[in-house]
C-alpha cells in the first residue's frame, strides 16, 4: 500500500511539473506577444512564477491559476515589471504599466 501511495505521489509531482512547463510556456509566448506590440523590449526573455493558487478558466473548470512576472524596457536603460496570469494554456490577464514618455509639450517654470 505505501508503493503505491508513494508511485501516485511520484506521478502527482510529474504531472505538475509538466503543467507547469505548459505554463510557463504560454506566459512566455504572451509576454513576448505583448511586449513586440507595444514596441518594447522583453528583458532576459524569460517569466517567473509569483503566486500558484486554485482558480476557474472562461468555461468554468478549476486549475492552477498562476501569476508570473516579468520585466521589459522601453528604452533599454531601464527595467519595469510587468505580469501575466494563466490558467492552463489560457491567458486571463496581462499586467504591462503605462510608459510615461517625456513630452515636449511640459511647460518649465523659472
Amino acid at each position: 500500500m505505501i508503493e503505491l501511495s508513494v508511485l501516485l505521489l511520484f506521478l502527482a509531482a510529474g504531472w505538475f511539473w509538466l503543467d507547469s512547463l505548459r505554463a510557463r510556456d504560454v506566459a512566455l509566448d504572451g509576454a513576448r506577444r505583448a511586449c513586440e506590440a507595444e514596441g518594447v523590449q522583453l528583458l532576459d526573455w524569460t517569466v517567473a512564477v509569483k503566486k500558484i493558487r486554485l482558480g476557474r478558466d472562461e468555461e468554468g473548470r478549476r486549475g492552477f491559476q498562476r501569476t508570473y512576472e516579468f520585466e521589459f524596457s522601453d528604452t533599454g536603460n531601464n527595467r519595469i515589471g510587468g505580469s501575466i496570469t494563466v490558467i492552463g494554456r489560457q491567458m486571463l490577464a496581462l499586467n504591462l504599466p503605462v510608459i510615461m514618455a517625456p513630452s515636449s509639450s511640459v511647460i518649465r517654470l523659472h
